[in-house]
């Protein structure tokens, strides 16, 4: 004997009775709401959750059986949508995590270039001449190691250690006049922006110049003339530097294999040497030291260069000076900075100097871990949870208090003083914004505008009789910015620190 309820479900089915399908819904709808709502945890993933079930009922009625225990396959049936809404919910949130990461690393490439872009130039002329045709070939033409090696007339590893040094050199020049990049943002960056398509006008011009000098205007003879006397006297020079080179070096390169070979694998001592330090050094030789040169060890010390501050970094390989504590903590446990941080109460300061140059399979980030824990007292985890998040979205395009940066090419900045309600920004996207607001809403914000341009903003806000600074904020920023917040759900990574010497 089936119950009233299955009664019902064969109704319509048989009849398509929608009496009958609204009984249902009316009689068991709270059940299967507020089991999706335990689940999803907000209200409109909850509704939707409670959609689907209903909408799988109806075309499941036929198909169940006479003993069927209503309620029952309706609770698991909301079970099996809510495990499919949150897994949406969480691929949904790393598509949105990874165009924000993408957004923030088109950004700081951007800012990348316009350091490099004065100094470029001038960096390639100071490369021996087989250095600048191997970075031309890999960088500005996009060749591939192997092509670089037979142009070069070797093989693909000769041309990758020569690719390597050339580019430890480029980061040196730029290093020494304060542009501080690893080599790879300087490779990644050059690849994307040291060439660009020519007008195709100039295109027919340049060969029309070129083949019929009668074509060719009077300037272009004459700055020709002038290249012709610049090049014949740089291959004198290039002559004269190369003799010099040859009587200097055989003089040179004994001290340093001498120096390094008087010290044991586990002695540490020469690192309180400060030119192992220096982010450009160079030995005797006068080549740049590679991270890779540098004997295995990690050192992780209060540092002693107060008065300098820098970083590079090849894999796992770092070497840093007067790096903030929290700077090494995201070098051990979150090197990729993709997780938000819970600090501790008690979370100590200062700076610390890192050498870590260990090899791959001695686990350097575990034993810069331990390092920390037993030196420091400091661990860290990182986990993803559903949280309460707030998405941020345009609701006017013309907002007063949003403006272009000036100048274009300005640093970006940001300065927040919470007690005034002041909040001033320069040069950043609202992908930055939105990471800036987190801290006056305390609560996850992902930027959801779509806008990619930078932009210049002051926000003052103050509370009203009655509301917080939190919806101050939000209220001026509606109203001069033109950014809304709707309340969310979303997975949020966080990286939480311990002090556990406390």
């Amino acid at each position: 004997m089936p119950s009233d309820d299955m009664r019902l479900v064969r109704e319509y089915a048989t009849s398509g009775s929608e009496g009958a399908f609204e009984t249902l819904v009316t009689r068991h709808a709270g059940l299967v709401y507020s089991a999706a709502l335990r689940q999803v945890r907000d209200e409109q993933l909850a509704e939707e959750v409670a959609q689907v079930v209903f909408v799988l009922l109806a075309r499941k009625a036929s198909a169940l059986g006479d003993k069927t225990i209503l309620p029952g396959w309706l609770y698991r049936t909301t079970r099996y949508v809510s495990v499919a809404v949150l897994k949406r919910e969480v691929r949904r949130q790393r598509r949105e995590q990874e165009a924000y990461m993408q957004s923030t690393i088109n950004a700081q490439a951007d800012s990348t270039w316009e350091k490099m872009l004065p100094l470029l130039d001038e960096a390639m002329t100071h490369l021996a001449s087989a250095d600048r045709d191997a970075l031309v070939l890999r960088y500005f033409e996009g060749r591939s190691l192997l092509e670089v090696g037979a142009a070069l007339g070797t093989n693909e590893e000769a041309a990758r250690k020569r690719v390597s040094r050339a580019m430890e050199k480029l980061r040196g020049f730029f290093a020494r006049r304060g542009v501080v990049l690893t080599t790879a943002a300087i490779g990644t960056v050059m690849a994307a922006n040291s060439v660009q398509a020519a007008p195709a006008t100039l295109m027919a011009t340049i060969s029309a110049a070129a083949v019929k000098t009668s074509v060719a205007k009077t300037s272009t003879l004459t700055l020709t003339k002038g290249a012709l006397k610049i090049m014949a006297w740089a291959k004198a020079k290039t002559a004269i530097v190369v003799a010099v080179g040859l009587l200097a070096a055989a003089g040179t390169t004994t001290v340093v294999v001498q120096h390094i070979e008087r010290a044991s694998s586990g002695d540490t001592s020469w690192t309180d040497d400060p030119k192992y330090w220096e982010l450009d050094f160079k030995d005797s030789a006068g080549n740049f030291k590679r991270l890779d040169e540098l004997r295995p060890v990690l050192v992780l010390r209060p540092t002693k260069f107060p008065k300098g501050i820098g970083m590079i970094a090849s894999g796992d390989k770092i070497l840093g000076k007067n790096q903030p504590i929290l700077q090494v903590l995201r070098i051990a446990y979150d090197p990729g900075l993709n997780h938000r941080l819970v600090l501790p109460q008690n979370m100590p300061r200062g700076a610390l100097d890192i050498m870590l140059t260990l090899p791959y399979e001695e686990r350097p980030r575990e034993k810069l871990q331990e390092k920390l824990r037993s030196a420091y007292g400091l661990t860290a985890h990182c986990e993803t949870n559903e949280e309460n998040v707030l998405v941020m979205k345009q609701i006017s395009p013309n907002a007063l208090a949003l403006l272009p940066p000036t100048p274009p090419d300005a640093t970006p900045s940001v300065k927040l003083d919470m007690k005034r309600g002041i909040l001033t920004i320069k040069n950043w996207s609202l992908s930055w914004f939105a990471s800036q607001f987190e801290q006056v809403l305390k609560m996850p914000v992902f930027d959801r505008t779509g806008v990619t341009n930078r932009y210049d903003c002051n926000i003052t806000w103050q509370a009203r009789p009655g509301e917080t600074m939190a919806d101050a904020f939000k209220r001026v920023v509606a109203d001069q910015c033109g950014l809304g917040f709707d309340a969310d759900r979303a997975p949020v990574a966080r990286m939480i620190v311990e002090n556990v010497k406390n």
